[in-house]
């Protein structure tokens, strides 16, 4: 099954609409696109996944093809909490109760935080060359500062970063790509396509607003760990190796501060691991579904 074989829907939520390709059986996994792209990251994951999985690849709510509503978007910011309840609500739309996530980068944060809020519809998840954001923010040194810059300047409180990347989203988006090394390795065609969204002021508008959100999403890790609230689900992490995710400390080590079941490892690949590693990475992800599927439903018999 190709990628273009997979439906092309849409979901009307109070937060907006989500566009979300579909395809395949079985145990249903949500799949996360990352920053600055959408759900075509996936298209060389999604296909081998689809052979036993049903995968729902959508784009972030406001990135892409979705949109989100004025109220979604509270005082110029969208956080990971409401944008993981946009999700949480399309999930509920196609029927699909319980479901394993996938994230990367971006939408890694939202996936943790689906995870933590939504404990009983989450049962897997997997995060992609990212640790929580809180542990980003209190470990951040001036090197690691200096290869994010983008995180701290879209951060600012005022509307200027996302009015000056309207002004050439080609020159940035190909030069975040580049900083991140996906020069190469991204087609030409996926590349454009991530450039056509980014010239949508709607995306602009969502970029800026999730960025500025940053101190809330802050503000709910920090409340989580005083809380001592963990993902209870099984969780893999990958990275990748000697990259930016490395400098802040021991992923695996880092991870376990928030989740009670953690595996994983780094990949031989860049920041965009779905491009450079896709059969690695998926071999690995349905791996760890599949486990974590066969771990509940051994789990679902001994407590009947």
């Amino acid at each position: 099954m190709t990628f273009d074989a997979f439906s092309h829907e849409r979901s009307v939520i109070p937060a907006g609409t989500v566009v979300f390709r579909r395809g395949g059986q079985g145990p249903a996994v949500l799949l996360l696109h990352g920053y600055p792209e959408t759900s075509l990251a996936w298209r060389k994951v999604a296909p081998k996944l689809a052979a036993e999985f049903t995968i729902v690849a959508a784009d972030l709510p406001g990135y892409g093809e979705s949109t989100l509503s004025e109220r979604a978007i509270d005082h110029g910011r969208i956080n990971k909490r409401a944008m993981g309840r946009a999700l949480a609500d399309v999930m509920s739309e196609l029927g699909i109760s319980q479901f394993a996530i996938v994230g990367h980068d971006r939408g890694a944060r939202v996936a943790y935080r689906m995870a933590l809020d939504y404990p009983d519809r989450v049962h897997a998840i997997a995060v992609l060359d990212v640790i929580p954001i809180l542990d980003m923010a209190e470990r951040l040194t001036y090197e690691a500062a200096r290869q994010m810059g983008h995180w701290l300047w879209l951060a600012q409180s005022s509307t200027v970063p996302e009015t000056l990347i309207g002004r050439d989203p080609d020159l940035y988006v190909r030069d975040i790509i580049e900083q991140w090394g996906g020069s190469g390795v991204i087609e030409p065609e996926a590349v454009e396509e991530y450039v056509r969204c980014m010239r949508k002021p709607e995306v602009l508008r969502t970029m800026g607003a999730e960025y500025r959100a940053d101190l809330l999403d802050l503000e709910h890790d920090r409340a989580d760990r005083i809380a001592g609230r963990r993902i209870t689900c099984p969780l893999l992490a990958a990275w990748a190796q000697g990259g930016l995710v490395e400098q802040f400390g021991d992923p695996l080590a880092i991870w376990r501060q928030w989740a009670h079941h953690v595996s994983g490892g780094a990949l031989a690949g860049g920041h965009f691991l779905m491009e450079e590693c896709p059969q690695e990475l998926a071999t690995l992800v349905a791996s760890f579904v599949k486990d974590a599927v066969r771990q509940e439903s051994n789990t679902s018999v001994r407590s009947r």
